[in-house]
């Protein structure tokens, strides 16, 4: 009777006699059929192969599971030859073939003859292991479809033990609480709790009734090993997994657990995953001595004599399948494996530079998080060094022999066997198993361990340049990525902002940007954490301690100098310290509670980059890992590339910032001082000056005394735009001014203001200008003399509605000496505006349109009964509306009103 099946289907391509493999041996270690798991692989890769690489069809693999036995199928569904079939008459042919005995008779469907030479043909070799290794097989034939069948009888399992251990001393026994606890929670296809019982409430506090239904990915701190590619979704999709991980309880701590899954399957054949989990530190309850028993361990200590290829038969067999495409995945499930195959406590795996001068744990299981990823030791043996990395090594008691390994100091663990990988002879890393008890291991186990080295060094090698690559190009992205980032600002705190949150968190769990201007001391200047919660903290925390110190050394490769790796620790002992005071004593300051925290927080690795332009330091970049993780090679190497980049970026904020700050106050300068409060007559000025960063161009206007009771009013325009406009703005301006209060007429002050313009030579500019004197009366009118010299004209607003002109054109300035000027006068009643405007007003363009003097006039014309600030606006709105683009010239709005007489 059928108790189970499994069927799956594999594509006519070459890699899917892989996946047939994988899905063969997990579908029957699945069952607790290991004992015929590697005859039920062999053949059903030989019949696969068959079907997708010589009958070129897809594959159907039905697996079915019976009380004493177990059947595999494997079909195919338009063979393009006919398989041979043997009756029982020709079984003792094939055996005598697989025994290497001659057979003369062709007697094999299809024409087979099976000889010597015949056996290396792949037609016909599966039913010949078939024959060999099956207790039954046969091959059924239809019109469409051939399928090829065997049968394999599991082996009497005796009642009894299964796996015991050693006599041991009780002070040796594993520790466990006195009431030893295992919950028990199983989670339906949906990845929901549907069950947790008594034991998981009062190990978590959390009643069944509050979790049963809610997703355990609600509850499970997943993983707790950093660097793993797998998710607890995954593990509960697998048929079997064990390890570690974190479950918040009710109270909201979270509780380090070690756990055994296995995937089952209902009545209905619906899937489940059972979990049971212990306290970590009661481990030894649930995890597995070993992955099989000792006598399939073709190497176990008491079998050391057996063929050692049966173990080192393939690298699927030390990884399982499917073998993870990733390079922290397969490293991950390297050290597992090598852990559970020694029945060790810990394991650790450790890839070499290029250079072969250092080792970085790049994986690990059983270790304190503080020695996971990326801690660094030199290849050389000497005191402290790591000198077992090129040989298999066996260490008996590392109490006895300090330093030997300094990963594992004060761990705790006391005895080690670590074996090289090599490809063509170069050391690319070590691969280590520890235990806590001393004399754990003999020189047996390290020859298993370096069979299984040797099956994966390839693999891991090929994925690391990968990952290189992979890495490699990313930063390639990354750098230039940041280069337009930071090209495109000139602002120095957006620079900062930019320098940190482009660290902070690809490169470093926090940054610090130290800025120095003028050889002074470091100034902290921005901060940032991955953690916002921390930033405020860690902020007080650096401005506690003392800055770095600002060393003259280009690269990130000079943090391996001696002097900077001692400023590194310092600042990390700085920060140790300080969180270990806070605990004994209050500190002073505005948070020393957010400074401690942030203490703890970031006690890791410390990184201090030189901000290096123009061959000067301008400031430094801290980076920090989290407590106790370490920087990788890689990412140094990009920390340095980047802080090139952001230094010459930040330098160039300064310069601009410091042009920008003197072009200003040279700018200012030109600008007339506060418009005077002239006794009946209301002014207001706009002005617009075109270019960004420009307060001052070519447009002008000004507004001054002249003597008791007159008043001089300008406005002009000079050719171009930009800092040489501005220049001759400053001239006019100030001539101006200077000429008026010598007494001179409107018309004589513009004459002498013109010489002056054709005195700069080459420099001189032509200039539009219209400048008047302005008498208010006690009748409330206000008389102007003017002159326009050729500047648009002046716009006269009557209380009616009416606009005309106010002046008649006359010559423009700058362009020839002898000028013929003639000062006009009108008077401004009360209620009349006066409008005074440069052509970026007039002149304002969208397509072929232009404003135009009708237009403003019409603009001009809906003003009546305004002030002479909201007529101002009016028309700069105006104009703003006229065209969406940004004006590409100056403007300059001077409006004058006399205010209405309101009564007595």
């Amino acid at each position: 009777m059928v108790t189970a099946r499994a069927a799956a289907t594999f594509e006519p391509v070459g890699r899917s006699v892989a996946s047939a493999r994988g899905f063969v041996r997990d579908t029957l270690q699945g069952w607790g059929f290991s004992e015929v798991v590697d005859d039920a692989v062999v053949l059903a890769s030989e019949l696969v192969t068959n079907a997708v690489v010589h009958a070129g069809t897809a594959a159907e693999v039905l697996c079915l599971r019976h009380e004493h036995s177990v059947r595999v199928e494997v079909a195919d569904r338009y063979p393009k030859r006919a398989l041979p079939v043997f009756d029982g008459a020709l079984y003792q042919e094939a055996e005598r073939a697989l025994n290497g005995e001659p057979v003369d008779q062709p007697t094999l469907g299809g024409g087979y003859e099976p000889h010597h030479t015949d056996l290396e043909r792949e037609g016909g070799r599966g039913l010949l292991l078939c024959a060999a290794l099956a207790a039954r097989w046969g091959v059924d034939y239809t019109a469409t479809r051939k399928r090829v069948w065997f049968q394999l009888d599991l082996p009497a399992r005796a009642t009894g033990t299964r796996f015991a251990g050693p006599v041991t001393p009780d002070e040796l026994l594993p520790a466990a609480d006195s009431a030893v606890r295992v919950a028990v929670i199983q989670v339906d296809a949906a990845g929901k709790v549907s069950g947790w019982n008594a034991d998981a409430e009062t190990l978590f506090t959390l009643p069944s009734a509050k979790t049963v239904g809610q997703p355990l990915g609600a509850y499970a701190a997943w993983p707790q090993t950093p660097g793993t590619g797998l998710g607890l979704d995954e593990a509960l999709r697998l048929s079997r997994w064990e390890g570690s991980y974190g479950l918040r309880c009710g109270d909201g701590r979270v509780m380090p657990v070690y756990g055994a899954h296995l995937r089952v399957r209902d009545t209905q054949g619906v899937p489940s995953t059972v979990c049971l989990l212990v306290r970590e530190h009661e481990r030894a309850v649930l995890q597995s001595p070993f992955r099989g028993s000792q006598h399939n361990d073709p190497v176990s200590p008491d079998n050391h004599s057996t063929d050692l290829h049966g173990f080192a038969r393939s690298f699927d067999a030390f990884i399982g399948s499917p073998a993870p495409d990733d390079l922290d995945g397969l490293l991950q499930r390297t050290v597992e494996r090598a852990r559970d195959m020694l029945d060790g406590d810990a394991a650790y795996l450790l890839l070499a530079t290029d250079d072969e001068t250092e080792l970085e744990v790049r994986a690990s299981c059983g270790l304190p998080s503080g020695r996971q990823r990326f801690a660094r030791v030199p290849v050389e043996a000497s005191a402290g060094r790591y000198g077992s990395a090129r040989l298999p090594a066996v260490h008996d008691d590392l109490t006895a022999q300090p330093g030997t390994v300094p990963l594992l100091t004060g761990t705790g663990l006391r005895s080690v066997v670590t074996v090289p990988l090599k490809v063509e002879g170069r050391l690319t890393g070590s691969l280590g198993v520890a235990a806590q008890a001393a004399d754990q291991y003999r020189n047996e186990d390290a020859l298993r361990l370096q069979f299984a080295a040797d099956r994966i060094a390839l693999a891991v090698e090929s994925a690391r340049l990968t990952e290189l690559e992979r890495l490699r190009r990313g930063s390639l992205s990354f750098l230039v990525e940041a280069s337009d980032l930071l090209a495109g600002t000139l602002e120095r705190d957006q620079t900062l902002a930019l320098m940190a949150q482009m660290t902070v968190p690809t490169l470093a769990s926090w940054c610090a940007v130290y800025t120095i201007t003028d050889q002074s001391a470091p100034e902290l200047a921005f901060v940032l954490h991955e953690d916002e919660d921390q930033i405020d903290g860690l902020r007080e925390l650096l401005t506690r301690i003392p800055p770095p110190e600002p060393l003259n050394l280009p690269g990130a490769r000079n943090w391996r100098e001696p002097a900077v790796a001692a400023h590194e620790g310092a600042m990390r002992v700085s920060l140790r310290s300080l969180a270990r005071e806070g605990t004994t004593r209050p500190t002073p300051g505005s948070g020393p509670a957010a400074a401690l925290a942030a203490a703890a927080a970031v006690g890791g690795e410390t990184v201090v980059l030189p901000l290096v332009a123009r061959n000067r330091v301008i400031g430094m970049l801290t980076l920090g890992k989290a407590a106790d993780e370490k920087f990788r090679r890689e990412i140094l190497e990009l920390a340095e590339d980047l802080s090139r980049r952001a230094a010459l970026a930040l330098d160039n904020a300064r310069l601009y910032s410091e042009r920008t700050a003197i072009s200003r106050a040279l700018q200012r300068s030109l600008l007339p001082p506060e418009m005077p409060r002239i006794p009946g007559l209301e002014v207001e000025v706009i002005y617009r000056a075109a270019g960004e960063g420009n307060e001052v161009g070519g447009d002008f206007y000004d507004v001054f005394p002249i003597r008791s009771g007159s008043y001089g009013f300008a406005i002009g325009d000079v050719c171009g735009t930009g800092p040489e406009a501005a220049a001759v703005t400053g001239l006019a301006r100030h001539s101006l001014r200077l000429l008026a209060r010598e007494g001179l007429s409107a018309p004589e002050v513009l004459k002498r203001l013109n010489a002056a313009i054709l005195d700069e030579g080459a420099r001189s500019r032509f200039l539009t200008l219209l400048y008047g004197e302005l008498t208010p009366h006690e009748d409330g009118t206000v008389e102007i003399r003017s002159v326009c010299a050729g500047h648009p004209l002046p716009l006269r607003l009557r209380p009616d509605g009416t606009v005309n002109a106010a002046a008649e054109p006359q010559p423009l300035l700058g362009v020839i000496e002898d000028l013929e000027l003639t000062e006009e006068t009108f008077t401004l009643d009360p209620g009349d505006v006066l409008l005074c405007v440069t052509d970026g007003v007039t002149e304002r363009r969208e397509g072929s349109r232009m404003l135009g003097d009708d237009g403003l006039a019409e603009v001009l014309s809906g003003c009546t009964g305004l002030t002479a600030g909201a007529v101002a606006a009016r028309v700069l709105r105006a104009v703003e509306r006229f065209a969406p683009e940004p004006a590409s010239d100056d403007m300059a709005i001077l409006a004058l009103r006399v205010p209405t007489v309101t009564g007595p």
